[in-house]
């Protein structure tokens, strides 16, 4: 299985993370390498995974979606109140990978205390079912390991 990983660099936690599978090949890309996820797109490659800017999300998805591959992207889970998810899955199942607790996200080693809303993994083709709800660690534990781990 090669998982392409459009919005990453090497040291990205979805390559490491995937990586350790050994069914699993990553691929990764990054706008600062010159691989604009617009109009660049690997030799190879089966799944997307990854979190793409919440800027222009509908441009994001329509992309995916034109792949005609199986995708799994993390966006803020306020879209849904948004057109665009309404008119591009109209005729394709969304489906929604939630949490019980909301995603915390690292950013240059520290977790980003700013996000304040909850957000999931918009798939299409990707999940055995429309919508799983998944348990996460409570935000207070999460830091604790987190923390626990730099040490």
């Amino acid at each position: 299985l090669i998982v392409w990983c459009p919005f990453d660099k090497e040291e990205s936690n979805f390559v490491k993370q995937l990586s350790k599978w050994a069914f699993v090949d990553v691929v990764f890309s990054h706008i600062d390498n010159g691989q604009d996820f617009f109009n660049y797109e690997p030799k190879e490659w089966d799944i997307i995974v990854s979190n793409p800017p919440f800027t222009n999300k509908r441009k994001y998805f329509e992309r995916a979606l034109n792949f005609n591959k199986p995708f799994a992207l993390i966006m803020t889970n306020a879209w849904l109140n948004d057109s665009a998810p309404k008119q591009l899955f109209k005729d394709k199942e969304l489906q929604l990978l939630m949490f019980t607790y909301r995603m915390l996200f690292i950013q240059n080693g520290e977790i980003d205390t700013r996000i304040t809303f909850s957000s999931s993994y918009f798939c299409w083709n990707f999940l055995p079912k429309q919508i799983i709800i998944k348990d996460l660690i409570s935000p207070n534990e999460f830091k604790k390991e987190f923390l626990e781990i730099k040490k």
